[in-house]
């Protein structure tokens, strides 16, 4: 019995010689790039400027709401400040001296200070004019004002209960700039002028933004106010920490609770929101920037399809050799689409690149976290290949449209 014959094999169909893939257009679309290093490269700048000016208007702001959001979380947002407001008459109001003790009695109120606006000047020394002072404010403060407030000391000490009752000061950060006093030797401690009255300063602040006008002025001791420049005890604002969830709550019976008679003379705010709405105002400005990134990533669109036409032009003869070979207008036409949208890709790269340093390097000077977001990123690359593709359009069906034998003339 003979053995069965073997099947015939089918024979593989040989490639297709007119059939350019992925890669060999990538690799067409280089090779025209590496021809002209020197223009290509200015050509892909003007991409690079404006994609990294889009990264870096979407990416600082969101870096910016990240460090604020850090900041609110660690100092709060249940904070609450009552201020003396004005009369019917438009005189200046007072709150009452048990405004505190009234405040304590809320149910979710944590705790809650005063502050006192003391009528006095602060001068650096002696020899200055009486015009030239420092243009800082003098409070007088209790003990318990920074666990309130989430305030800390930069150097020296706060005021307490054996230094309070003595002319020794506390300087606001601010203040303290404006003092031109940056530390204390607790041997010598520097001292101020207070009206007529030497202050020894015993402690620095760190900033505190939810408290700004403590930053911007001096803090002496509630008696010490009394007994030097006749403070009559009334305070000028009250912080108090509520519960996060009753916050609104405290809000609106604030007032009434501070000044029963007249609540209309308080004014109740919560500084956090001031934060929040100065964020708000900065990031409308990011919608300008961004804007101008647009324009600029256009202008580098522009360049990019001037660019290609003048590759059109000085590669006629090239086109009509390929197409003489046998190249389609599709193949020709995919080949100059492809440098451009190569060459507008590697641009909004860079442009990334550029974007994410400038990002980060600014976050790093404002003590940020450097936020990027991935849509920034992604949609840089996104819309530079894009742009390339539409800059390219034109060139590239310019190219396939020219007959070989024209194009070899």
């Amino acid at each position: 019995m003979s053995a069965p014959a073997p099947a015939a094999s089918v024979p593989t169909p040989p490639p297709n010689p007119n059939r350019l893939g992925p890669r060999d257009l990538l690799s067409l679309g280089a090779h025209g790039m590496r021809t002209r290093p020197m223009r290509a490269m200015l050509s892909a700048l003007g991409i690079a400027i404006g994609v990294a000016a889009m990264v870096a208007v979407l990416a600082i702001p969101a870096s910016a709401d990240q460090a604020l959001q850090d900041k609110l979380a660690a100092m709060g947002t249940n904070l609450l400040r009552a201020e003396a407001g004005q009369t019917f008459s438009g005189n200046s109001a007072k709150l009452p001296d048990s405004a505190v003790p009234m405040v304590r009695r809320i149910a979710p109120v944590e705790g809650a200070v005063e502050v006192g606006k003391v009528s006095a000047k602060v001068y650096r020394n002696d020899r200055l004019e009486k015009s030239e002072n420092a243009g800082v404010s003098v409070f007088a403060a209790r003990p318990d004002l920074l666990p309130v407030l989430g305030g800390t000391v930069r150097t020296g000490t706060f005021l307490n209960p054996a230094n309070q009752k003595f002319p020794a000061v506390v300087l606001g950060s601010e203040a303290a700039t404006r003092l031109g006093i940056d530390r204390i030797d607790p041997a010598r401690p520097p001292q101020v002028l207070i009206g007529s009255v030497w202050f020894s300063v015993v402690g620095i602040l760190n900033p505190m933004p939810l408290a700004p006008e403590v930053e911007r002025s001096v803090l002496i001791g509630w008696d010490t106010a009394k007994k030097v420049f006749g403070f009559d005890g009334h305070p000028s604002t009250v912080y108090l920490r509520a519960k996060e969830a009753q916050v609104g709550a405290v809000r609106s019976v604030l007032a009434a609770t501070i000044n029963p008679a007249a609540p209309n003379e308080v004014t109740v705010d919560r500084p956090s929101d001031a934060l929040a709405a100065q964020q708000l105002t900065k990031n409308t400005y990011g919608a300008l920037f961004l804007g101008l990134g647009g324009v600029a990533l256009l202008v580098g669109g522009v360049g990019v399809a001037n660019t290609m036409v003048i590759s059109v032009l000085e590669r006629r003869r090239e086109i009509g050799l390929r197409r003489a070979l046998g190249a389609t207008r599709g193949q020709v036409r995919g080949q100059f689409l492809a440098e451009s949208v190569l060459l507008s890709g590697l641009g909004g790269l860079a442009g990334v690149v550029l974007g994410v340093g400038a990002t980060a390097g600014y976050a790093l000077s404002q003590g940020w976290p450097a936020v990027l977001p991935p849509v920034a990123l992604a949609g840089g690359v996104a819309v530079s290949a894009a742009v390339g593709a539409i800059a390219g359009a034109y060139p590239a069906m310019r190219a396939a449209r020219l007959p070989p034998t024209q194009a070899l003339a």
